[in-house]
């Protein structure tokens, strides 16, 4: 409603005006080495704490000096304002602490990330990201639980492998004898192009230090053992976009029944061909269930992602529109229509590290950082394992968790430590605990051991030991749930000893009134009434009827349906909203305004004009002294807090800031 005006809006923006300035001054006391720049009550402000608050404001002006000087003073009044609020013990108020909590457990997960470690994945990903691997690949699995023969006989297969391929055999040649991978037969191990997030992180991560026409050793995962070929390098192609008609092969299709396929996937090839429509061919023939009700879209994708022969036709599209023949794969022959393609970014703008960030923190590489932030927890934390002996914990949990209680077993009881952090142990209680809380969800242990549930129910601990104790170990969380705090006092003080004081006193506001009523005056001025309208189909209505009969204006605000607001009053002439010069007049309806804002309309309706200065009575007045009034309340009250803390400003420090 951009020409409705609050008549108390002196004193509104006053508070406004108060609220924004004290936004601008919460900011966090943590101790800094460095020189002090003023001294309150025996409290020290270092000349980077300052620093940190001016800049963080960005008052920057041409005269450095005197910004400072400026900002000197209301900072040194923000300190003595909050220092007041905790003498007061407000900071122990129960909405206080309701507040604080609230804030703290909205923020506190956006710093339960190493973002170091994340960077160093991000930089890592838009490096990678820049070349495309042709991989060639030999797998000797594992089966689920492996046992040490099982593992010794695939370790075997596998470094056979290698020194086969250390004589000099092809590697083609030796993962069609050696490879489990069941393409292995078909493709010699060709598993084609992959890039960056193709692959799982730790065979990624072995990809891409292989260098080109080399292989690398051995290497193991929970699935088995592995060997990468580097068969060749290429300037990374990015992702393309495309839809897709798949003509699926039924299952264990005959060599006729995948001709007959081929026929038909001729047939609507030559239909497209002629000027089908892609996407309604796709919806009517296309098996792919996941996007033949979209035209065939799929997601955008890099190379490695499919069959090596779709990605093949899918990037040699040479244009968006062009459509591939059908494509042979081992599920069926595709037809391919080219929507797009997404370069992998050169250059590490804000925006491609941000997108570049979404990537990395929804694939599984965020498990690396999670580790690594882990085990920054466990120093940090002061993690400590007790010594307690493995099989008698077993026997001890097996028996708690079946309801019987065992004693005996090498003294271990409920209270028994099995770790601890700086603050805070762990006991053999939680940790019977933690299990029967996982044997109630979905799953339960699964095919986890005890010594990897035992695991992670030390890293479940230390995250959430860390987490209620984050703000002693990550001075960014410190700093905002400080700024939160003091900023919340700095609001509870001003209510208590300014606003409510202001706005509640009557016998002192006519009191300052009578005292100062040479300063407030209306300036050229009318009485009026302030239209805005949702549309301007909706104000050429209401004006329409405002020009019959304008005395009844409020009665055709309640027939806009809402549509339609007003407020009537006294306002100064600047106040009206009107386009360019306007010679106000008794009686006139202004012409329309629009707020391109919310696209709303308004207008006026000038009842009476007052073209002479004049002074303002108390009624009207009253807004404006409630401002003034506050604003000598709190000189007097920063007078007094400079009297009870007294502030000593280092010149010498002051002199040495930045210019």
């Amino acid at each position: 409603m951009p020409n409705r005006i609050d008549k108390s809006q002196p004193a509104t923006k006053n508070i406004t005006r108060i609220l924004s300035t004290l936004s601008l001054l919460v900011i966090l006391a943590v101790p800094v080495f460095g020189q002090t720049l003023f001294t309150y009550d025996g409290k020290e402000v270092s000349k980077d704490d300052f620093l940190k608050a001016y800049r963080k404001n960005n008052t920057a002006q041409k005269n450095p000096e005197k910004s400072y000087r400026d900002y000197l003073e209301l900072y040194i009044r923000y300190k003595l304002k909050v220092q007041a609020a905790y003498d007061a013990k407000m900071d122990t108020l129960p909405s206080q602490s309701s507040e604080l909590q609230t804030f703290r457990g909205q923020v506190v997960e956006n710093f339960m990330s190493d973002r170091e470690s994340v960077d160093k994945l991000v930089r890592e990903a838009f490096v990678r990201g820049q070349k495309d691997i042709h991989l060639e690949h030999i797998f000797v699995g594992l089966p689920s639980g492996a046992s040490p023969g099982d593992t010794a006989k695939a370790w075997q297969k596998i470094t056979t492998a290698y020194e086969a391929l250390r004589q000099g055999k092809d590697f083609g040649e030796t993962a069609v004898q050696y490879s489990e991978d069941p393409f292995a037969s078909a493709n010699r191990g060709d598993l084609g192009y992959i890039t960056v997030f193709t692959l799982p992180h730790d065979l990624e991560n072995v990809a891409y230090s292989t260098p080109q026409d080399h292989y690398s050793r051995p290497f193991r995962t929970k699935g088995g053992y592995h060997i990468f070929r580097n068969a060749g390098e290429r300037r990374s192609l990015g992702k393309m976009k495309v839809a897709q008609i798949l003509l699926a092969f039924p299952l264990h299709a005959t060599d006729s029944e995948k001709d007959l396929v081929k026929q038909r996937a001729d047939s609507i090839y030559k239909l497209i061909q002629r000027g089908a429509n892609f996407a309604e061919a796709a919806k009517e023939y296309s098996g792919d269930n996941l996007s033949y009700q979209t035209g065939g879209e799929i997601a955008p994708f890099g190379v490695g992602r499919y069959d090596p022969a779709f990605e093949k036709a899918a990037f040699a599209l040479g244009k968006d529109g062009a459509i591939s023949a059908p494509v042979l794969t081992p599920y069926g022959y595709h037809i391919i229509r080219r929507l797009g393609r997404e370069p992998f970014p050169r250059d590490t703008s804000k925006e491609v590290l941000a997108l570049l960030r979404q990537e990395v923190m929804g694939d599984s590489r965020i498990e690396d950082a999670k580790k690594e932030m882990l085990a920054k927890i466990l120093v940090q934390t002061g993690f400590s394992r007790a010594t307690v002996n493995d099989d008698d914990l077993r026997v001890y949990t097996d028996s708690a968790l079946r309801g019987k209680t065992l004693t005996g077993i090498s003294g271990l009881n409920e209270q028994t430590v099995l770790f601890s952090f700086a603050k805070k142990s762990k006991t053999v209680k939680d940790w019977i605990d933690y299990l029967k809380v996982v044997h109630q969800m979905p799953g339960g242990e699964g095919k986890r051991t005890r010594k990897e549930l035992f695991g992670q129910f030390i890293q479940s601990s230390a995250y959430d030991y860390y987490r209620d104790h984050l703000e002693e170990y990550n001075k960014d969380f410190a700093f905002q749930l400080n700024e939160f705090r003091e900023g919340n006092l700095l609001f509870e003080v001003m209510q208590h000893t300014i606003w409510d004081k202001a706005s509640s006193d009557s016998a002192s506001l006519k009191a300052y009134y009578d005292s100062h009523m040479d300063k407030y005056w209306w300036e050229a001025s009318a009485d009026a009434v302030l239209f805005t309208a949702a549309d301007e189909k909706a104000a050429n209505d209401l004006k329409a009827r405002l020009g019959q009969d304008p005395g009844s204006w409020k009665k055709w605000i309640e027939l806009s349906g809402g549509l339609a607001q007003a407020d009537s009053g006294r306002f100064e002439l600047t106040q009206i909203s009107v386009p360019g010069k306007t010679h106000f007049s008794a009686g006139m309806l202004t012409s329309f305004v629009n707020n391109p804002a919310d696209n709303t309309v308004g207008f006026a309706y000038i009842l009476q004009v007052y073209p002479d200065r004049a002074p303002r009575n108390y009624k009207d007045a009253r807004g404006f002294v409630i401002n003034d009034y506050q604003g000598w309340l709190e000189d007097q009250w920063i007078g007094e807090l400079k009297r009870k803390y007294p502030v000593r400003i280092d010149e010498r420090v002051f002199a040495s800031l930045p210019k």
